[in-house]
């Protein structure tokens, strides 16, 4: 596959859990990985060299789950501080964490939406602002899921773009998320879309979710993707060009080889579009 040298990684990855250990990944299966730094920040032993094994092989990238940029609570700086040691330790290729918030002073293990409005927008951009100066290097925000928008003053998309217009920050485009809002909240897909900035994307998440009913999805990361997310994926890449994609699965994880069956398939949609339809830079700082 050709290489795209304006994302921080290329081709199409899987995020990478402590279950898989004893699996083995071929060079030839997957083009980068993922974890969340806070599950790898500090291990050793079995599992520190296991991890090193991959991060000596593989390009990896990071999805943070601790973050909390939306909560009234103190941004957690020796968390910060810790997630750019490893990023250098590991040579990480991007940073990314939900725009969402999960404490107040207390982890509330779920993630929470932030109110779209624009006194948020400035709290918000203010905190990543932040993030991005002690890393020294921009991060990438991630459309989250939501059930309820409190105190509504403007769209998701709206809410979405003024944020990283604001914090001058990228986007972590998750195509699953787009699907489950636009059917719970009853909004075009492709419109949402189309209203994203491309040079922003550093790349592409994709996973399943639970059918509560025929109007409400709730995203879980612990089923297959289906048609529909796939086929949103193909027209994120029409309307943006090919984009760096990682499947997502958080639990039910089934045996390697089902999970590197829809790595593949995130492949065959790529090799249907050609490399740098979209040219914008990636900057580590």
């Amino acid at each position: 596959m050709q290489e795209d040298t304006f994302y921080p990684v290329n081709g199409a990855g899987l995020g990478l859990r402590r279950s898989m250990i004893g699996e083995e990944l071929s060079d030839e299966s997957v083009d980068f990985l993922e974890v969340a730094p806070e599950n790898w920040i500090g291990v050793g032993g079995r599992f520190g060299r296991w991890f090193r094994s991959y991060t000596e092989r593989f390009p990896f990238v990071t999805h943070g789950l601790s973050l909390s940029i939306g909560s009234h609570a103190p941004l957690d700086l020796e968390l910060v501080k810790s997630i750019k040691k490893f990023i250098r330790d590991h040579e990480i290729r991007c940073y990314s964490e939900h725009l969402s918030y999960c404490s107040d002073h207390g982890h509330l293990y779920d993630l929470l939406p932030i109110p779209f409005t624009a006194e948020a927008v400035t709290y918000v951009a203010g905190r990543i602002r932040t993030v991005q100066d002690i890393l020294e290097q921009r991060i990438a925000m991630e459309n989250v899921s939501y059930y309820a928008a409190p105190g509504q003053e403007m769209t998701e998309l709206e809410f979405l773009n003024a944020v990283l217009e604001e914090a001058d920050c990228d986007l972590l485009l998750d195509v699953n998320n787009v699907y489950v809002n636009s059917v719970n909240h009853n909004y075009d897909p492709l419109h949402f879309l189309q209203g994203l900035p491309s040079t922003r994307i550093r790349y592409v998440h994709v996973a399943g979710h639970y059918d509560e009913a025929e109007d409400l999805k709730v995203d879980t990361h612990g089923a297959p993707v289906i048609d529909p997310v796939w086929q949103l994926l193909e027209r994120a890449y029409e309307i943006h060009g090919r984009m760096p994609t990682l499947l997502e699965r958080d639990f039910n994880i089934p045996p390697l080889p089902e999970l590197l069956c829809e790595v593949a398939r995130i492949r065959s949609i790529q090799a249907a579009y050609t490399a740098g339809e979209v040219h914008h830079a990636f900057s580590h700082g």
